[in-house]
């Protein structure tokens, strides 16, 4: 399998082959550009299934792949380095892809390598650099990815009624009525969005958007119905938190 490496940054390059060629045996050429346009030419040349990208180089970005690839043409995944911002990661934990924060270290390249082959089969990676390229425009997110086994729905917070844990995965109710199995554990969400006031932890295996509560009755120990007539429990420890966040609505 090939990969190429895009870093301005010649150390950068040399560190990130070395730990790939030591710690994934399944990547067996590696190709190195110092810039975005050297990196697009070894891209139509080698056809390689991964691609390590700098999201910061001088002239051009990183995420600027977009403008010089079409989007049918994209039959890799990219997995990007940065040093960049807790801003600029959140965005990427959002839109589903994958980053090797500076300096990398041997076991975070080998899990993200081996979380980006698993992504091969139904990637998008086109849409999704869309919407990372969008978030970071932005002041304030409002969509997420959700990785599942076909691939990766984007929608918006609003659409999101709960999270329900399922061992490590975790199942989200979605406005229209749907259920997606999200291959990700319910943590990874009330970490992601622990700052968007209108989701609340009312369990330990539920997450939900107070925006859909449709009813909350005291009996049985109390339980809350949403808006898809789901009915989650409420913790004894969480309802005073709970009542006075819905008594503000």
């Amino acid at each position: 399998m090939k990969a190429i490496i895009i870093d301005d940054e010649r150390k950068s390059r040399n560190v990130l082959k070395i730990l790939i060629e030591e710690n994934c045996p399944k990547i067996t050429e590696i190709f190195q550009a110092e810039n975005l346009l050297s990196g697009i030419e070894l891209i139509k040349e080698h056809n390689p299934r991964l691609v390590f990208l700098d999201i910061e180089m001088p002239e051009h970005s990183g995420i600027e792949i977009l403008d010089f690839i079409d989007k049918d043409s994209y039959n890799f995944e990219i997995i990007f380095t940065t040093a960049y911002s807790e801003y600029a990661i959140k965005a990427f934990q959002l839109a589903a892809i994958d980053y090797l924060l500076k300096p990398v270290t041997a076991a975070v390249v080998s899990n993200a390598v081996v979380k980006a082959l698993n992504y091969l089969t139904n990637s998008n990676i086109h849409k999704r650099l869309e919407e990372l390229k969008t978030s970071l425009k932005k002041d304030n997110f409002s969509k997420i990815g959700l990785p599942y086994s076909n691939g990766i729905k984007f929608v918006e917070f609003k659409e999101i009624v709960a999270f329900k844990a399922s061992g490590m995965y975790t199942e989200t109710y979605l406005i229209d009525g749907s259920k997606i199995l999200v291959s990700k554990p319910l943590k990874h969400f009330t970490e992601l969005l622990k700052n968007v006031t209108y989701f609340f932890k009312c369990h330990r295996s539920y997450f939900i958007n107070i925006q859909h509560i449709v009813e909350y009755s005291r009996s049985d120990g109390g339980f809350i119905t949403l808006s898809n007539t789901l009915s989650v429990p409420i913790s004894n420890d969480r309802k005073e938190d709970f009542l006075s966040i819905v008594s503000a609505l």
